[in-house]
C-alpha cells in the first residue's frame, strides 16, 4: 500500500507540473530579491486632447463654408478644431533582480580579447491578461460619449528600450552622462550561468536579449500559469565616477503623449503628417545610488532607491539629480 501511494503521488506531481507550470524550470528567488511592479494604466491615458489637427487645418483651409441645412460645427474645419484620439492602452508588468556587475572577455578589432567589467540587469515582464478600452455609448438623443472600461489584452510584445543614465562627479561638479544598452552576445552565456541555473536541477530559463525579446509573443498569464518572458541587458564602459543614477525602460506600455510643435518646426502644408509632432513615451525610471569610489568598484555598493541624507538641503540635492521631490524608489516618466 505504501508503494502504491508513493506511485500515485509520484504521477499526480508530474500531472500538476505539467497543467501547471510551463515556468517549471525557472528557479525559486528568495523574499525580496525580485523587485515586481505592477501596470500603472490610467484612464485618461486611453485618449488623447480634445486637440486640433493641424494636417487637416492646413491642407484643407479652402474648405471652410456654412452649410444651409446643418450646423457649421458639423463640417470638417471645425470638426478639427478640436478633435479626441482614443485609443485601448495596455501595459506588461516588470520586475527585476538587483544591478549587478560580472568580467566579460570582449573581442576587439585587433583580434584580441579585452576583460570588460559589465553592468547588467535581469528581468522579466508578463502579461496580466487586461487593458483600458474606451468604449461608444449613444444617449437617447443621440449624443455619443466614451466610457473607459477593462478589457482584454491580446497576446503583446515587449519591444525594449533601455537607458542608463548617471551623475558622474567631475572637476568638482555632477555631469549627466547616458549610456544605451549593449548587444553583446558573448555576455549572455556568462550572464545565464550566473543569474538562471537552478542549483538543484542544473537547468537554466532562457534569457533573451534585448534585440531577441522584440521577437517573443507574450500571452496572458492566468493564476494557473505564469508565461513571463525573462530578458537581460547589458551596459558598456560606464564612467565608474557615476554615484547617482537611474536606468529607464521604455516599451511596457503603448500610452503616449504628444504635442504640436512650433514654428519653425512645426507642421507645414505637404509635409507628411505628424512630422511638426512631437511624441513622448510612457516610461519607467528606476532610481539607483552607489557607494563607494571610483578605483575599487563593487556590485555590492549598488542600492535600489534614493539615498537618505537627514540634512534638508543635501537631500533636496539629491532629489534633483533625479528630477523628483520625495523619496521614490520608481516613477514614471514621459520622454
Amino acid at each position: 500500500m505504501i508503494l502504491r501511494g508513493t506511485v500515485l503521488l509520484s504521477l499526480l506531481s508530474l500531472l500538476a507540473a505539467s497543467a501547471f507550470g510551463q515556468q517549471e524550470e525557472m528557479r525559486n528567488f528568495a523574499p525580496g530579491v525580485l523587485t515586481v511592479i505592477s501596470p500603472d494604466s490610467l484612464e485618461e491615458e486611453a485618449a488623447t486632447g480634445p486637440m486640433p489637427l493641424v494636417e487637416i487645418l492646413t491642407d484643407y483651409a479652402n474648405l471652410d463654408w456654412k452649410p444651409n441645412y446643418a450646423a457649421k460645427k458639423e463640417t470638417l474645419l471645425e470638426r478639427a478644431k478640436a478633435v479626441t484620439l482614443r485609443r485601448p492602452v495596455w501595459a506588461l508588468e516588470f520586475a527585476f533582480k538587483p544591478v549587478r556587475r560580472i568580467y566579460v572577455d570582449i573581442p576587439q578589432t585587433t583580434g584580441r580579447m579585452q576583460r570588460k567589467y559589465l553592468w547588467y540587469m535581469v528581468y522579466r515582464v508578463k502579461n496580466l491578461g487586461t487593458q483600458l478600452t474606451p468604449v461608444a455609448k449613444t444617449d437617447d438623443f443621440g449624443n455619443i460619449t466614451y466610457e473607459v472600461q477593462p478589457g482584454t489584452a491580446p497576446e503583446l510584445r515587449f519591444s525594449p528600450h533601455f537607458v542608463f543614465a548617471g551623475k558622474a562627479f567631475i572637476d568638482d561638479q555632477y555631469v549627466e552622462k547616458e549610456y544605451l544598452d549593449r548587444s553583446l552576445p558573448i555576455a549572455a552565456k556568462a550572464i545565464e550561468e550566473r543569474e538562471s541555473r537552478d542549483p538543484q536541477t542544473g537547468k537554466r530559463v532562457k534569457l533573451y536579449s534585448t534585440i531577441e525579446i522584440n521577437k517573443v509573443a507574450i500571452p496572458a498569464s492566468d493564476e494557473n500559469v505564469d508565461r513571463s518572458v525573462w530578458g537581460y541587458v547589458v551596459w558598456e564602459d560606464v564612467d565608474p565616477r557615476i554615484d547617482f543614477f537611474r536606468i529607464y525602460v521604455q516599451g511596457l506600455t503603448n500610452s503616449y503623449r504628444m504635442a504640436d510643435l512650433p514654428a519653425p518646426d512645426g507642421y507645414e502644408k505637404g509635409k507628411p503628417p505628424a512630422s511638426g509632432r512631437a511624441f513622448a513615451m510612457k516610461t519607467l525610471q528606476l532610481n539607483f545610488w552607489r557607494a563607494g569610489d571610483s578605483i575599487a568598484e563593487h556590485e555590492e555598493e549598488v542600492h535600489y532607491g534614493i539615498r537618505l541624507e537627514k540634512d534638508p538641503l543635501e537631500q533636496t540635492e539629491i532629489f534633483m539629480h533625479y528630477g523628483i521631490q520625495e523619496p521614490l524608489d520608481h516613477v514614471w516618466v514621459y520622454r
